[in-house]
This record gives structure tokens, C-alpha cells and sequence, in this order.
């Protein structure tokens, strides 16, 4: 299992253990929600039969016990008429409730206390909402009683979706500190590695220039065309070797002709591989942008090494540069007619190990798209793919074009 899919199936099994947590989580808290409404709605119909004995009861002793049980509810309550009228209440605000003090007569600093009937039909409204009333039969008549719940139940409705965002914060934070302390490292080790690549290659590619050298002088061999190709080939590598040598390190860029640039590294590449791959180039030649030729030749490399292998046979690879003018952006569409991509692994081919090939590392596209977005400023994107019919990779660079006509 190569790392992509490893790294696919840990977000996966953390997503479904998360799940199972939240699930757990809810469950537990509805059970006990409901034990607590059984038992708030039990204080509940305590509290209304209190009411209708005292209303009854004639034992001065028992009336004061049935008092008693009345004021132990801790839940607001309004009890009512068949008719809607209020009867009595309890455990709302008494600021509303009406107390006649004379106009100047209320204690200085105060305001007197007015009636409010829309407060307690707001109140009767919204406790209508949460409970069934609670049916009594007082004298002949009908009365409801209507109760809110506690302040207890209503926060432990919300402290589940209150414990759970906390959690998910806590994880979002926990996996970017460690997300970044381990692409850190990551990119301390491939910046090591690379360095020493580059100093690894130093030799080998000095003997090479040398042989080549010894190679012309004994066998008078300066106009062979299969020497120039050496030394076309040493001077790739000199240029492999600086690639990696500059990892690290924020290269120069220079002010160049992207289509030069390109039909450069396509003349020096098509002539390595099958002539049965058609390689074309065309667009406005005037169009510039700031490159690195040696970080740049490196994602044309990979787009179009790509683009050859998903070519099984025979077929065509095309790059047109275009630009904006308004945007000033420089437009670089590289096509293939090979076997195309599914739609949902646009993105998923920049992943770090993701690739199709029994031998492939997976890294070419995603080297790609740090070189375009971290040193060239840069994005590139699948604009468009269709399996069995070929790939467009679009390459989006700041235009440094003077002249913003031939732009257009």
C-alpha cells in the first residue's frame, strides 16, 4: 500500500472513530434529557394536584403541608382556564407581575412594577411548544397547567453540540500542529536530501565533461553530431544538479519569453523520446514572466513525461500560451492525447505518492506544483480531462509583458 492510500485510510478510520464519539455522545445525553423530563413533568403533576387540594382542603395542618409540596416546584408554571385566563403562576419574573403603588409614591431610584400580559402569553406560548398541559378538574371546571423546562434540562440539551464543537477544535488544532510540525520535517529531510544529491552529481558530471573532451581531441570528433547530443545530455544534468542544489532556497527569477523558454526544453526533449508522439507549440511569443530555467525546465519535464506515458501508442502533445491582459496573467495549456483522468482525481494527482504506474513514486506533480506556487508564485490545475480522450494541465504565471497589446 503506497503512503497516499495508507494516509487515506488513517483520515478515514479517525473520521469514523470521531463518529462514533459524537454518536455516543448524543445518545447518552438524550437518555438522560429524557429521564429528567419524566421527572420534572412527575414535580410537575405534584405541584397542579397541590393546587386543586388547596383549593379544597379545609385542614389548616394539611393545607400547610400541601403549601409546602406546592412551592417545592422549581420550574416556571402557568395554570389556566378552558377559557385562557390566567389562574396563577410560578417561577416567572415578578418584575412583570403588576403591584399598585401610587404615581410618586415608589421608592426613590425605582420604578413601579406594571403588569405585563404579553410577557406571560409569550411564556405560556413557549411552554404550549414544549410539554402537553396537565388537565385538572377544579369545582367543575377545566384547568390546564403548562410548565417550562428547568435551566438544568436546557443546558444539558445543548452541552452535547457545546462538547462536541469544543472537541472538533480541539482535533482541528491538534492535526494542523501536527500537520505542520510534520511537513516541516519533511521538508528539512528533502531539503537535505536534495543538497546532497546535488553534491553527489558534482563528480561524476566534471568526469563526463572531461571524456568528452578527451573523446574529441583523440578521435577529432568536434563536429559528430553524437558527441554534441553528450554533451547536450551532460549539460542536462549540470542542470538536474542546480535544480537540486537551489532546493530550499528561494531561487532568482528572471524576466523571460514563455514561449522561448518552452520550445527551448520541448526541442531538447522530443528527440528523446517515440516519434510517434507529435509535440507542437504555439502562441504569443511576446508574452514574459518571471522564471528560474533550471525550476522551470523541471515542471515542463514532469507535465510532459506525463503526457508521454499516458500516451500508450501513438498521439499528440500541445502547449499553447496565451494571456490576459486585464488579469496580466500568462496562460500555459499543456495537452495530451492520452488516457485522461477521472474527474474526482483532479486534485488527488498533486497528492504526495499518488500515481498509476507499477514503478512510479508518485512525486512528479506534486514537485510540480510546489515549484509553479511557492517559487514562481504561480497555480496549475487539471482544467480539463477526459479518460480515453486525453488532459489539459493549465499553468497560471504573473505576466511581466510591457506592452499589455500583445497580451491580448
Amino acid at each position: 500500500m503506497n503512503p497516499y492510500q495508507q494516509r487515506k485510510r488513517w483520515k478515514y478510520s479517525l473520521l469514523a472513530f470521531a463518529v462514533v464519539i459524537a454518536s455516543g455522545s448524543l445518545f447518552y445525553t438524550g437518555y438522560l434529557v429524557k429521564s429528567i423530563k419524566r421527572s420534572e413533568r412527575t414535580r410537575a403533576e405534584i405541584w397542579a394536584l397541590s393546587i386543586k387540594q388547596i383549593t379544597a382542603a379545609d385542614d389548616n395542618d394539611f393545607l400547610e403541608y400541601v403549601s409546602t409540596v406546592r412551592d417545592s416546584l422549581t420550574v416556571p408554571a402557568i395554570i389556566v382556564d378552558d377559557q385562557g385566563d390566567f389562574i396563577t403562576t410560578r417561577g416567572l419574573d415578578t418584575t412583570k407581575t403588576y403591584i399598585k403603588i401610587p404615581a410618586g409614591q415608589h421608592p426613590k431610584g425605582t420604578k413601579p412594577r406594571v403588569y405585563d400580559p404579553g410577557y406571560f402569553k409569550a411564556e405560556l406560548a413557549q411552554m404550549k411548544k414544549q410539554h402537553e398541559p396537565i388537565r385538572l378538574k377544579v369545582f367543575g371546571a377545566n384547568w390546564f397547567v403548562y410548565y417550562h423546562d428547568s435551566f438544568v434540562l436546557t443546558q444539558l440539551k445543548i452541552f452535547p453540540y457545546i462538547q462536541l464543537s469544543v472537541i472538533a477544535i480541539f482535533l482541528l488544532v491538534a492535526y494542523t500542529a501536527f500537520n505542520t510540525s510534520r511537513k516541516s520535517e519533511q521538508n528539512q529531510v528533502w531539503v537535505g536530501l536534495a543538497k546532497e544529491t546535488a553534491h553527489q552529481l558534482g563528480t561524476p558530471i566534471s568526469s563526463l565533461m572531461a571524456w568528452v573532451e578527451l573523446m574529441k581531441e583523440k578521435f577529432n570528433a568536434e563536429d559528430d553530431p553524437l558527441i554534441a547530443e553528450m554533451e547536450n545530455d551532460i549539460q542536462r544534468l549540470e542542470i538536474v544538479a542546480d535544480r537540486f542544489s537551489k532546493i530550499g532556497s528561494m531561487p532568482v527569477l528572471e524576466e523571460l519569453s514563455v514561449y522561448e523558454v518552452i520550445k527551448d526544453f520541448m526541442d531538447y526533449f522530443k528527440i528523446r523520446v517515440s516519434n510517434k508522439i507529435n509535440f507542437d507549440i504555439h502562441g504569443n511569443p511576446y508574452l514574459r514572466a518571471g522564471l528560474n530555467i533550471p525550476l522551470f525546465d523541471w515542471v515542463l519535464e514532469n507535465l510532459l513525461k506525463n503526457a508521454v506515458n499516458a500516451i500508450e501508442n501513438a498521439g499528440s502533445i500541445k502547449v499553447e500560451i496565451s494571456g490576459s491582459k486585464t488579469k496580466k496573467q500568462v496562460y500555459i495549456d499543456v495537452s495530451d492525447t492520452g488516457k485522461g483522468i477521472p474527474r474526482s482525481k483532479f486534485d488527488t494527482v498533486f497528492q504526495p505518492g499518488y500515481t498509476t504506474r507499477k514503478r512510479g513514486w508518485g512525486l512528479g506533480l506534486s514537485l510540480t506544483r510546489r515549484i509553479v506556487e511557492n517559487y514562481h508564485n504561480g497555480q496549475i490545475f487539471v482544467k480539463d480531462s477526459e479518460v480515453g480522450k486525453g488532459t489539459t494541465f493549465r499553468i497560471v504565471l504573473k505576466s511581466l509583458t510591457h506592452d499589455t497589446q500583445t497580451a491580448a
